[in-house]
């Protein structure tokens, strides 16, 4: 895990120069600093301690609440006050997390510095929009809601207030940001559940919004759920958010069996908007997943790919058939090893670094050889720099006889024949690995 140095700079103490030239303090792929790393100012907390980023993650699964309850609330009336209790709670929370938010150092976008000064950060955070909108949706709207419930040009007014709680949603973004970056959680695996986040909240917040649509419609039964439910307005909950994600599913997936259908001409935009959003969110789905797709394939296709071509070659150069197999072979046995011999990993590094691999794989090979017995170690060591690991199928050509040799081999394991023609006559002689 690599940490950054962190120097005292001034005499006040309020800015700690970093020796990263990093844009950020993340950590490599989802590691964290510890708490001995960054002497920060009393009473100020780093924005990667680990107990800070537990509490981030426990917020997060009060927003999964949050996002969920808002457009129920305003769609279905009588739940307010079974909810109110919770929403409470909940909202404590996210109060503790503003005044906790006073006392997080952030890092200078313009001269990485990570500023733990109580004051700047208090300036900092009051002034940016991030304050306004945590306020704004830490307010007990439900409390409120159920005060002015009497007056009704007010009551919308506080419902759709309550609404301002989906500013929380942010904090679910940046989560999967940054379990994307995590190389110990699968990539696949957290933009297939991220794919199914968003399509559920979608699911959701249109279905609410099309049931308060038909609520608050002057004729109840010139709506689309007043022509299949009359009364609709005094049945359960349940079944009206039954009939709400049902007409929601369906149009998103484009079914649209008819049943639950645009009546009026509010309810006719709506379902404009609404399918016109589906045309981007559904493009966004098949984009992504086919993406994850042909990345889990991409080997394979690969693969395949090359196979055709040595065949298409041999095909149409009229190549002898035991040539034409051992094309084959090895252009099998190299898609076998490409994850032993990570080619593509190593040439990016730097030679200092490739070195370091190549003595600690082939090091003691070459030692044990009998061709260089004796020899220093600082020649062994020279040539080893240069050596690459290669892997041959059987039956394969490797050196043919008076060609002039460019490589050296070392064989590591298995068995190689030695085929000499003399006399017209060929002559086989089997050597086994030396080591």
């Amino acid at each position: 895990m690599w940490l950054p140095f962190v120097e005292r700079r001034g005499s006040g103490g309020e800015m700690r120069n970093l020796a990263s030239v990093s844009s950020s303090l993340l950590p490599a792929f989802g590691t964290i600093f510890d708490d001995g790393y960054l002497n920060l100012n009393k009473y100020v907390i780093a924005p990667y301690d680990r107990r800070y980023r537990l509490w981030q993650t426990f917020l997060v699964s009060l927003v999964v609440y949050s996002a969920w309850a808002s457009p129920f609330e305003l769609a279905f009336k009588r739940s307010v006050t079974s909810l109110s209790p919770v929403d409470l709670v909940v909202d404590a929370f996210f109060a503790a997390d503003i005044i906790l938010t006073f006392f997080v150092a952030y890092l200078d976008a313009s001269t990485y510095l990570l500023v733990d000064d109580h004051k700047k950060i208090a300036i900092r955070y009051v002034k940016k929009l991030h304050f306004a909108m945590d306020l704004a949706s830490t307010v007990p709207i439900q409390q409120m809601y159920q005060i002015l419930s009497n007056k009704s040009h007010k009551t919308e007014v506080f419902g759709f207030l309550n609404m301002l709680r989906l500013w929380r949603l942010r904090r679910v973004s940046e989560l999967f940001t940054r379990l994307e970056k995590d190389i110990r959680i699968s990539y696949s695996a957290t933009r297939f559940c991220k794919l199914i986040c968003v399509t559920l909240f979608a699911i959701h917040f249109a279905g609410c919004m099309y049931f308060w649509l038909a609520l608050h419609h002057k004729t109840p039964e010139n709506t689309w759920i007043g022509m299949q439910v009359h009364d609709f307005k005094h049945k359960s909950n349940w079944n009206g958010y039954t009939y709400s994600m049902y007409w929601s599913i369906v149009t998103l997936t484009t079914v649209g069996y008819g049943d639950l259908h645009a009546v009026n001409t509010t309810e006719k935009v709506f379902n404009i908007l609404y399918m016109l959003f589906n045309i981007g969110l559904t493009a966004y789905i098949i984009g992504n997943m086919t993406n994850l797709v042909v990345h889990s394939t991409v080997r394979t296709f690969a693969m395949r790919d090359g196979f055709n071509k040595v065949l298409q070659y041999a095909s149409k150069n009229r190549l002898p058939e035991g040539l034409k197999e051992q094309m084959l072979a090895h252009l099998q046995l190299k898609f076998k090893t490409a994850e032993l011999q990570q080619e593509e990993v190593l040439q990016d590094l730097p030679k200092a670094i490739r070195s370091s691999i190549a003595q600690h794989l082939f090091h003691d090979i070459v030692e044990k050889a009998y061709l260089f017995q004796g020899v220093s170690d600082d020649f062994i060591t020279q040539l080893v720099s240069e050596m690459k690991a290669e892997y041959y199928p059987p039956k394969v050509d490797i050196i043919l006889q008076n060609e002039m040799p460019t490589d050296f081999y070392i064989l590591v394991s298995g068995s190689v024949d030695v085929l000499i023609y003399k006399n017209g006559t060929e002559q086989a002689k089997k050597v086994s690995h030396n080591v």
